[in-house]
């Protein structure tokens, strides 16, 4: 079983999402074609990158959790986490858009986008030498910068983004090693901050947020269908 730990979070992450997409008032399974689109895009970026820092050394895979199917410097079960965890994300966006007609951050929404572009920046100027800190912050300083000039309203997105921080933690806790004998993702920390959340590096939470963020936006853009003005 140890050689499938990394496939079965995958499956985890993907396995109720996928059966409550049939739900018969609000089907998610009808946005698929909306969803796959954005969503094998948002991987090719995501699989480029991840290639780079694994040839590299900035992250690397413990072959002992892994099923031993790679694509290149790339484990199989590492391409799929960018299928099942933006599947998770794209999915609760859906639903809250359904379930929540009133979202608390509509009105705060902006000044989170501005303090995060700010920290950012920040963090990619001072830490211009760590690879994976400033890559990340730097990313995702486009990519809100963007979206703002593009007067995207981010609400539901935070709102996302904050409901999946428990299964985050979770998920991304063991694969950098909660609960088993070593990670199935490891880090050199000389290429990040050496901060972490439990066992995970602190920049993950700014690289799942471009990750969910990109997938949302995609999505959108496919489906057509602008969110609805609350």
């Amino acid at each position: 079983m140890k050689p499938f730990y990394y496939l079965l979070i995958d499956i985890t992450c993907i396995s109720v999402p996928l059966l409550a997409s049939f739900y018969k008032k609000h089907p998610f399974y009808k946005k698929w074609p909306s969803f796959f689109k954005a969503c094998l895009l948002v991987a090719l970026f995501f699989i480029v990158w991840d290639y780079w820092f694994t040839a590299i050394k900035v992250w690397g895979f413990n072959t002992d959790y892994l099923s031993g199917l790679f694509i290149g410097e790339l484990p199989i079960e590492e391409i799929l986490f960018f299928i099942a965890i933006p599947y998770a994300c794209v999915f609760t966006y859906f639903a809250l858009l359904f379930l929540v007609k009133k979202n608390p951050l509509q009105k705060i929404e902006k000044y989170i986008t501005y303090v995060l572009i700010t920290i950012c920046m920040v963090v990619a100027v001072l830490f211009y030498d760590k690879l994976y800190t400033f890559t990340t912050a730097f990313v995702a300083v486009l990519f809100l910068v963007y979206v703002s000039y593009k007067k995207v309203n981010l609400s539901y997105h935070y709102l996302t983004y904050l409901l999946i921080i428990p299964f985050f933690l979770g998920s991304n806790g063991i694969l950098t090693g909660s609960l088993l004998e070593s990670p199935i993702v490891w880090y050199n920390d000389a290429e990040n901050l050496g901060i972490r959340i439990g066992t995970i590096p602190i920049e993950d939470s700014v690289y799942g947020l471009i990750l969910i963020f990109m997938n949302i936006e995609l999505f959108r853009f496919f489906n057509k269908k602008k969110q609805p003005v609350i």
